[in-house]
């Protein structure tokens, strides 16, 4: 297994061990895997990332709302997406 393999493994192994307690955090709309954005730009960094509706600033946020930027030792990005909804069939 190549490095970048054993990479996204860790994180998935983090991803599905936080991703209730995430998702329970205000404003969070998903948690997935992906690249880090830096200035709008793609990073060749993998990391989990944190959706959320709006970004606001640390200031704003109660502290339980929060998102770490290490989870178990995993880079976290969070990343804005808008509000998201299941599209009908």
């Amino acid at each position: 297994m190549s490095s970048y393999q054993e990479a996204i493994e860790r994180i998935r192994l983090v991803k599905e061990a936080h991703q209730a307690e995430l998702m329970g955090k205000a404003n969070v709309v998903g948690v997935g895997i992906g690249f880090r954005h830096r200035h709008k730009t793609r990073t060749d960094e993998v990391v989990l990332v944190v959706m959320v509706e709006k970004k606001v600033p640390r200031a704003q946020l109660a502290p339980e709302d929060i998102i770490p930027g290490l989870i178990d030792g995993v880079p976290v990005d969070v990343q804005e997406s808008g509000r998201i909804v299941p599209q009908g069939n």
